[in-house]
């Protein structure tokens, strides 16, 4: 969305839903300043200090092309901006506003939400001081890594991705990590979030991705290490991936990758 829309002037800007109608003309020859993603939100900022907030919830979802062809969708369209560049489309979201900078932080969402894992100022001496807070250095760190007060941006697919990159069952609660262990977690908490970003939702090392898909294997099959894949091979021990439940959301394990301090290996 950023590579249509970051930098670049408005040429159409088309709004469907009535909450946002009145902008049509408002923001038409307007230049994109910044899209930025801040936790389940997106916040586009253009050259008249006007900040479109948008959090797609369940059903709301951004569609970006390298055109200016609407594509085919049954749900119903809130938005469309086009560029030179292409077009981006926002559809069924409901939580949408037009807000002012002075306005982000008595944001209700916003600003409940902890360090954004996509923002570059963010780094890992920051997150591991975050795992020995009181606040958090006691909870699970399945549980941990969807709070979005810990850090703003995991999600479901996330979180155990990250926990099998850290080699850590999603019962473990930092207190029982070590410097090296929380070091290594903050570490892979920017590296996977930041890889889904950079690779569309791909949480693969890029190279194994890669060949993987070469083999023939579609983006489902190659996307995550543990992910929705039980009763398939772990990708380094071959031990089956298990899945359970925690906060009512499906978690992904390897048994023998990530067993529980204490556990035999």
């Amino acid at each position: 969305m950023g590579r249509v829309l970051n930098g670049q002037t408005l040429t159409s800007v088309r709004a469907p839903w009535a909450n946002l109608a009145q902008y049509e003309s408002l923001w038409l020859g307007l230049h994109v300043i910044s899209v930025r993603p801040r936790g389940k939100a997106l916040l586009t900022q253009f050259s008249n200090g006007d900040i479109l907030y948008s959090h797609n919830q369940l059903y709301g979802r951004w569609l970006t092309r390298k055109t200016h062809k609407q594509p085919s969708s049954n749900r119903s369209l809130r938005l469309a901006l086009s560029t030179q560049e292409g077009s981006v489309y926002l559809y069924s979201a409901t939580d949408i506003q037009v807000l002012r900078e002075g306005e982000l932080a008595e944001h209700p969402y916003l600003s409940q939400l902890g360090p954004d894992v996509l923002d570059s100022e963010l780094k890992v001496v920051e997150i591991s001081r975050r795992l020995k807070d009181s606040h958090y250095r006691n909870r699970q760190l399945g549980t941990l890594l969807l709070d979005q007060n810990f850090l703003a941006g995991p999600g479901n697919y996330l979180r155990s991705e990250i926990l099998f990159e850290s080699r850590l069952h999603p019962r473990t609660k930092p207190s029982q990590l070590d410097a090296k262990q929380r070091t290594s977690l903050s570490r892979n908490i920017l590296k996977i979030c930041r890889r889904a970003y950079e690779h569309q939702g791909v949480t693969l090392e890029p190279e194994l991705a890669k060949r993987l898909k070469k083999q023939g294997q579609k983006k489902r099959q190659y996307r995550h290490y543990v992910f929705s894949r039980r009763g398939q091979s772990c990708r380094l021990c071959e031990t089956e991936v298990i899945r359970f439940d925690i906060s009512s959301r499906a978690v992904f394990v390897c048994p023998e990758c990530q067993s529980l301090p204490g556990d035999s290996p």
